[in-house]
């Protein structure tokens, strides 16, 4: 028999919540030294010896031989044979999820993604160019568990944005290739694959080797070894984001069934351990029914090692004065996924500052975000949500200022200029300003 579940119950009201709140958010992103120093030995080794470092780490690690880099790329027909060896209802669900995937960020493009220029009464044009990275790589995580659904989120929005080129990498130790995984590259429109993965396969993407080719931004989920080498190569490349745990939030005002909310924490927490299930709810008697469905149900999950060490370390129950007080916790928290599960979200939303993304409903799950709504779920975690957004088309183009200055806008501009610049010391630049007026 298991033991009974430690899972922490906070009231708002008691005077110590607050010390109680910060211990249950509290969770260190700092990398081990360790790792670290692990991490700098492998990209410098990359770096230098290129192929040959990335073979000797795969062969190491993922206990994959191979006696070229080029070995290791999967090509177009493996993609699509994988693809087309999928179960009938595999394939026909990935598919779906990716049309909707694609749906939303061709959206999106159209909102944001666009250029745009105006000229002025004096003739000057002034404006905006936006243009798609020339080629991204996404890593896809394959150690403990496979992502297709990370393939779609990664590699569609760079589609859509035009990225000429999309590298994606992958680890497959001992060489066990997910057909669904590689069948995701295939409907997503990956252009090149390799099954590497770890530190080095960042490595590989950053600085580029006599295989990998070098590309300009990095994107998608890994371990700490990954995540500590997308820091480390950043400024050589981009990259989206330093990923922590995943968290889900529930804010429930009571009306949806216990056992639904239940299986909403339990949804992130068997990711890994330092995931974050916390519930807000302004009905105490609620609260002990979701209790009572955790306790019910988890014994039955196949992962509920994983969820039970979840929920006992960083998981809990909050209870609040109001459902306003509970959007305002909900905002210092600033969540990964915050699920409203109330019978009027759209009420609530207004309140709702700061989260990577907002399920509205009792019938709208977090995991339906992951998989096949459309919106994308690689999203800020960790406080980050007060000042970042999920990844998306923006995150594949860069944007140049268009600057065209007419002749009669240079008797206007230069004079301003001229006289900042000399008050800056920068005769160069005042006279070049000047040089341009009428004499």
């Amino acid at each position: 028999m298991s033991p009974a579940l430690q899972l922490r119950t906070l009231v708002t009201t008691d005077a110590d919540f607050d010390a109680q709140f910060q211990r249950v958010l509290h969770w260190s992103a700092e990398t081990d030294a360790a790792i670290e120093s692990r991490v700098a030995e492998i990209l410098a080794d990359v770096r230098e010896r290129g192929d040959a470092a990335v073979l000797a780490y795969t062969a190491r690690f993922d206990h994959l031989e191979a006696t070229t880099l080029g070995a290791l790329e999967l090509t177009r027909e493996e993609l699509q044979a994988a693809f087309d060896g999928l179960p009938a209802a595999q394939a026909q669900a990935l598919q779906q999820a990716a049309e909707r995937v694609r749906r939303y960020h061709e959206r999106q493009k159209q909102a944001c993604g666009q250029s745009w220029s105006y000229r002025d009464k004096d003739g000057t044009l002034l404006g905006q160019k936006v243009t798609p990275l020339d080629r991204v790589g996404i890593y896809v995580p394959g150690g403990k568990a496979a992502y297709p659904s990370s393939v779609l989120m990664n590699a569609i929005p760079a589609q859509v944005a035009g990225v000429p080129e999309i590298v994606m990498v992958v680890p497959t130790p001992r060489g066990e290739k997910n057909p669904l995984v590689l069948a995701a590259a295939y409907v997503a429109g990956v252009h090149r694959a390799f099954t590497i993965g770890g530190a080095q396969a960042v490595g590989a993407l950053a600085y580029g080797t006599a295989t990998v080719p070098r590309v300009d931004k990095i994107t998608g989920p890994g371990n700490a070894y990954v995540a500590s080498a997308k820091k480390h190569v950043f400024g050589q490349v981009g990259i989206d984001m330093i990923a922590g745990p995943s968290e889900i939030l529930v804010l429930a005002d009571g009306s949806t069934p216990p056992d639904w909310v239940a299986m909403d924490l339990f949804s992130q927490a068997e990711h890994d351990e330092l995931a974050q299930s916390i519930l807000l709810c302004p009905d105490a008697g609620y609260i002990a029914r979701v209790r009572e469905a955790i306790e019910r149900l988890l014994p039955g999950m196949p992962r509920h090692e994983v969820i039970r060490a979840s929920l006992e370390g960083r998981g809990a129950l909050i209870h609040t004065r109001s459902m306003e007080e509970a959007c305002e916790i909900s905002n210092r928290i600033a969540p990964e996924h915050l699920e409203v599960s109330s019978a009027e979200p759209h009420r609530w939303e207004p309140l709702l500052r700061h989260a990577g993304a907002i399920f509205l409903g009792a019938y709208t799950s977090e995991s339906l975000g992951d998989y096949c709504a459309g919106p994308n779920h690689v999203l800020p975690t960790s406080g980050t949500a007060r000042f970042s957004s999920p990844l998306g088309v923006y995150d594949f183009q860069k944007r140049s200022s268009l600057i065209e200055v007419s002749e009669a806008g240079a008797q206007v501009l230069g004079p301003i200029a001229a006289t900042l610049a000399y008050g800056e010391g920068l005769q160069a630049h005042a006279q070049a300003a000047e040089f341009r007026l009428r004499r």
